[in-house]
């Protein structure tokens, strides 16, 4: 095992007397090109070109003598110390922090980042990257090869963004550029880079002093709890306790897209959003499209509203994670069905109804639960019955076993 490990953050500023006195007794190396070309790299010490963080982790903990690891900014914020002190490598690690690129980056655009999400985009979590950003106005993203401001703007197809694309920090090539998502596509980005995303539906204000928890979501500053009565919610698949459950099913979360279809009132795809879901909402009624946004803006989430009739409007939507179908019965079920979402929810008024939800959902491999949920509304004051729903509730999820994990 490496007698000393030290990992030194690089954001192009000189060097502080720690790294160099770390770097002079280096016996091994390791970083990316830029950082084994600086002049205070030992010439006689072994240089490992860092791609594979796993590969060299068990390079360095092999060799016999002291190594230096150099990465871009704060190497403890989303960079190689996690990957370093993994326990199948056993290393006790010291750090020369420097300015995150994310910092950097947000200090190039003059804006504060408290209130920001952070993300680390790779190819193989693009689309979790591209779902945060429709749900928040706000992000700060670390892109990779594969994984760049192009493709972000791609997946975004509809949604209007504003990108700030920060390449090569701290560097002489170092370029900030703004531009609107839709002609991040047309260019060609140098890495690396940092994408600062921000726009979308207003947020509610806030005072300049109220912020306490690092890039909190809707859910944390707008009323409490979820599935709230709301007036203008009406009809059978509109009721509280159902939109209770089928939210309690459906667990949407952070990195999630949720279809609601049928959306209605709007009501659930606002509590999907307030838990940080990127949420799209259809409803082939334009007065329901317009219900939704307001919903949203009051609320003060991000939600994608689109206009149209299931299933011939789904064709062209992102993958989604879990979906909520509020009309259109078996025929619309078996197309969501046929884009894999990991859990799917819906409802019926009568047995036979439920019945062909229910086979079309098995006949696609879910695993089905069905339950008829009767709720009675009382007045307090006199104990009266106001209202009564009962409705049955359907919820599928995808064998894990015999499926892809995820869309996308």
């Amino acid at each position: 095992m490496a007698d000393r490990v030290t990992v030194i953050g690089w954001d192009g500023s000189p060097l502080t007397a720690a790294a160099r006195s770390a770097l002079s007794a280096a016996t091994l190396v390791a970083g990316a090109a830029h950082h084994l070309a600086l002049p205070e790299v030992p010439p006689t010490a072994e240089r490992i070109r860092l791609g594979s963080l796993g590969l060299a982790a068990r390079r360095i903990a092999g060799h016999r003598g002291t190594a230096v690891v150099l990465a871009d900014g704060d190497p403890g914020f989303f960079g190689v110390v996690r990957t370093l002190r993994a326990p199948e490598h056993g290393l006790e690690v010291e750090v020369v922090p420097a300015v995150s690129s994310v910092a950097a980056a947000f200090a190039r655009a003059g804006m504060p980042w408290d209130d920001a999400q952070v993300v680390v985009a790779h190819p193989r979590t693009l689309r979790r990257a591209v779902n945060v950003i429709r749900a928040h106005s706000k992000v700060a993203v670390l892109t990779s090869p594969g994984a760049g401001p192009a493709e972000l703007a791609l997946l975004l197809d509809g949604v209007h963004r504003t990108f700030v694309i920060c390449e090569e920090l701290g560097t002489a090539g170092e370029q900030v550029s703004v531009l609107t998502s839709d002609k991040a596509a047309d260019h060609t980005w140098r890495d690396p880079n940092v994408v600062i995303v921000i726009g979308g539906a207003g947020q509610p204000a806030t005072a300049p002093d109220s912020g306490w928890l690092l890039g909190q979501t809707p859910g944390q500053t707008g009323p409490r709890g979820w599935a709230r009565p709301q007036p203008d919610a009406v009809g059978e698949g509109e009721s509280a306790p159902l939109r209770a459950a089928q939210l309690a099913r459906l667990g949407p979360r952070t990195g999630d897209l949720v279809w609601d279809i049928g959306a209605g009132s709007g009501a659930l795809s606002v509590d999907a959003a307030a838990l940080g879901a990127a949420v799209i909402a259809v409803d082939a009624d334009p007065h329901a499209c317009e219900r939704v946004t307001a919903a949203a803006r009051k609320r003060g989430v991000q939600i994608q509203v689109v206009a149209g009739r299931a299933p011939h409007v789904l064709e062209d939507l992102p993958e989604p994670d879990v979906v909520r179908v509020g009309g259109g019965g078996a025929e619309v079920v078996a197309a969501v069905a046929d884009r894999r979402p990991e859990r799917i929810v819906s409802h019926a008024s009568s047995r036979d109804e439920a019945e062909a939800i229910g086979r079309a959902l098995t006949e696609h491999g879910y695993a089905v639960e069905c339950a008829l949920l009767q709720s009675v509304g009382l007045d307090p004051r006199t104990w009266a019955e106001q209202d009564r729903s009962v409705v049955f509730l359907l919820a599928a999820e995808r064998p894990v076993n015999r499926w892809r994990e995820g869309p996308g």
